[in-house]
């Protein structure tokens, strides 16, 4: 198989389209010599339209191991200038310090999953590819199969609930653990009959939605990896980096929110820096906000890319410590 013919079979059939690519850009304002995190690499689009802008480098993560045939091609387009560092995005910060990198002019983050890992039906994270019930980003770990199959009807019920905010989850939990009692629940066509067997359909949306995506959610530990990352992100941030953030869904755009808001508003969860940790016990902002309302993708956009249409980017620019501690002083 020739190298076209591998990155059809990566990307799926349809083109890779980035959401919002000319806002993200827009807020990006890439310029020669600085360095930019791609947190998401995915299918490459933001990377490879912030290389085409500016003769700067491009620090792009990922867990999926699929992606790396899309990142040979882009560092051979751009030789010296592009890295794909496998990982987590939460491990920014220590993947950057292995490459000699501990400071950054933006972060992009492209939440959620991938159009070019939901058209590969092997990968097992879309109710319309029949496909093994897999959902596993990294291609390593517990897969949403072994969920459905082991765990107990309250705990599978709970999943649904908080993850894909499914009124039905009880009813679904109930349906899946008397159909296992049968046979397991193996396939994504298995898993998304059942679902529109108990649940009546409302409006446009597939039954199957909200179940598909707290199982994904939870199979890839979406949020704890949004929290971890967004701790990591101003420890990076040079004064004056921008942190860019699409989501698509209200729990990770609530999760981005809460964080951007300041510090007497909001706690971390986690650890940061101590000149992080610093600013924050000051009860400022880390982040000056240049609008206080998330940017939206305009209706041409949506119709070329129905992906698109919950889409929510936030924008934020990090705050020099010498200036909170001036706000400080009487």
């Amino acid at each position: 198989m020739n190298e076209a013919a591998q990155l059809q079979g990566v990307t799926g059939r349809r083109a890779h389209l980035p959401v919002m690519l000319q806002e993200v850009l827009t807020a990006l304002s890439p310029k020669d010599g600085e360095i930019y995190v791609d947190a998401t690499f995915g299918a490459g689009g933001y990377s490879r339209a912030i290389l085409e802008s500016a003769k700067c480098r491009v620090y792009a993560i990922d867990r999926d191991p699929s992606t790396r045939l899309l990142a040979d091609a882009l560092a051979r387009d751009f030789p010296g200038r592009f890295l794909l560092l496998a990982g987590c995005f939460s491990d920014m910060v220590s993947l950057l310090a292995q490459q000699g990198v501990t400071g950054v002019d933006a972060i992009v983050m492209d939440l959620g999953v991938s159009s070019m890992q939901i058209d590969q039906a092997a990968r097992g994270f879309s109710f319309k590819h029949d496909g093994p019930l897999d959902m596993r980003m990294s291609c390593d770990g517990v897969s949403a199969a072994i969920l459905v199959n082991s765990l107990p009807e309250d705990e599978l019920a709970d999943i649904l609930y908080m993850y894909g905010e499914e009124k039905a989850s009880r009813k679904i939990a109930a349906a899946i653990v008397a159909e296992r009692e049968i046979a397991p629940i193996e396939t994504t066509a298995q898993l998304a009959a059942l679902i529109r067997r108990v649940v009546r359909q409302s409006g446009e949306m597939d039954p199957a939605t909200r179940t598909f995506q707290a199982l994904r959610i939870r199979v890839n530990d979406e949020l704890g990896e949004l929290e971890r990352a967004l701790d990591a992100a101003p420890t990076l941030l040079r004064t004056g980096g921008r942190l860019i953030v699409v989501s698509f869904h209200s729990l990770e755009d609530r999760i981005v929110k809460r964080f951007l808001r300041p510090k007497s508003e909001v706690a971390s969860r986690h650890a940061m820096a101590a000149l992080v940790q610093q600013q924050q016990d000051s009860g400022l902002a880390l982040f000056d906000l240049p609008s206080g309302k998330a940017i939206i993708p305009g209706v041409p956009e949506t119709r070329l890319n129905p992906r698109a249409r919950s889409a929510k980017l936030r924008v934020a620019i990090r705050n020099s410590v010498q200036r909170a501690h001036a706000e400080m002083e009487p």
